[in-house]
């Protein structure tokens, strides 16, 4: 699963990109310091990964990743070519989720490309953008679907009643995201249009160092927003995590402690993102590794199982099932088995978050 970073230019993007996945993007005090998209991947923290290793000693562990893709700031007027404009945009169209990047901190040694610190207009431009860009979109496809559709074409038919309703949002300037479809057909067209403001969202706010918990008015300004349309807000430093992700451990450790955090914030961000993107985590454990898989909440035993083989998927027999907590309590599976807390799940099983797994499979 994927994330676009997006936010206006200097607001400390890549600054964070760089932090989550240890990269050396450039992350200058002046607009357009990123021109082509940075891709990096991130692990998501779990501590379960730890408690179990504990009990089942592997030679590895495997994280569960987050594909991040970073690309140059946006500014007003960036649907109609201003900046780079739509070539920034084509890069996260496919993305799953935006995580957008808001500057939540007055310094007049950091360049603001509106002039001054404002996070619910900077929302604004960027929400805007986003619309403009998605509105193009619908007006380019509309007449060719139109003229299938008129042919007899029932996909297309599909297609053009979802770009109306699509075009009528974005004309009024509402993005497309509150739109919701029951029936897989309508579902499978909506998604195949990539629409831009069709994607959930989570707003970093990027505070000053005094504020670390993100209790400034600026934040709070954010806060009652994302409130408002059911997003999440987590307050970042992003020249704090820049400077622990340089740093080793025990080191890290004490500029933490330093500070009064018990973790990095991109720590919580990561985590965030994975439960913005409607993602949960299962685990297989064994010897040679203890590992979690990504899976979308919802997810099937059989679709689990897909995520490791296809060929899982397709022979799924049953799932053996226990829990974290079970194997905290019990020690071992051998244990866990003769308590009879061992599960056994069929085809219509629905996945939890944390579940311990093996899969039978013809």
């Amino acid at each position: 699963m994927e994330a676009g970073i997006v936010g206006l230019p200097n607001v400390g993007k890549s600054t964070l990109f760089n932090a989550l996945t240890s990269q050396k993007i450039p992350s200058e005090n002046y607009p357009f310091c990123t021109i082509e998209p940075n891709v990096g991947v991130v692990t998501v923290p779990d501590s379960r990964l730890e408690v179990i290793s504990k009990y089942i000693p592997p030679q590895k562990l495997v994280p569960a990743l987050l594909q991040l893709v970073d690309i140059a700031g946006i500014v007003r007027g960036a649907s109609e070519g201003e900046g780079l404009g739509n070539k920034f945009l084509s890069h996260i169209r496919t993305v799953d989720a935006i995580i957008h990047v808001v500057r939540c901190f007055e310094d007049p040694d950091v360049i603001h490309v509106e002039g001054g610190v404002d996070p619910i207009r900077d929302i604004e431009t960027i929400e805007t953008e986003l619309m403009l860009a998605d509105l193009q979109t619908v007006q380019g496809s509309k007449e060719k679907a139109a003229k299938a559709a008129k042919g007899g074409d029932k996909d297309a038919k599909i297609k053009l009643e979802i770009l109306l309703q699509c075009e009528a949002l974005l004309k009024d300037v509402r993005p497309v995201r509150s739109l919701e479809y029951d029936v897989p057909d309508y579902q499978k067209a909506f998604k195949a249009l990539s629409l831009l403001s069709s994607k959930k969202v989570l707003y970093l706010a990027n505070v000053h160092e005094n504020d670390l918990n993100g209790e400034s008015p600026l934040v709070q300004k954010v806060r009652e927003l994302a409130a408002a349309e059911g997003s999440t807000v987590v307050p970042v430093c992003a020249r704090l995590e820049a400077e622990l992700s340089e740093l080793e451990p025990a080191d890290r450790n004490e500029l933490l402690e330093s500070v009064g955090l018990h973790e990095p914030a991109l720590n919580i961000v990561t985590r965030a993102a994975y439960k913005t993107l409607g993602l949960q985590s299962f685990f297989t454990a064994g010897e040679t590794e203890v590992r979690a898989w990504t899976i979308p909440l919802g997810a099937t035993a059989p679709q689990a199982a897909g995520v490791i083989h296809t060929d899982f998927e397709k022979g799924f027999i049953r799932a053996q099932i226990y829990s974290v907590e079970d194997l905290m309590h019990f020690h071992t599976e051998k244990a866990i088995r003769e308590a009879g807390k061992l599960r056994v799940e069929g085809k219509t099983y629905i996945m939890q978050d944390g579940d311990i797994c093996h899969f039978l499979f013809n």
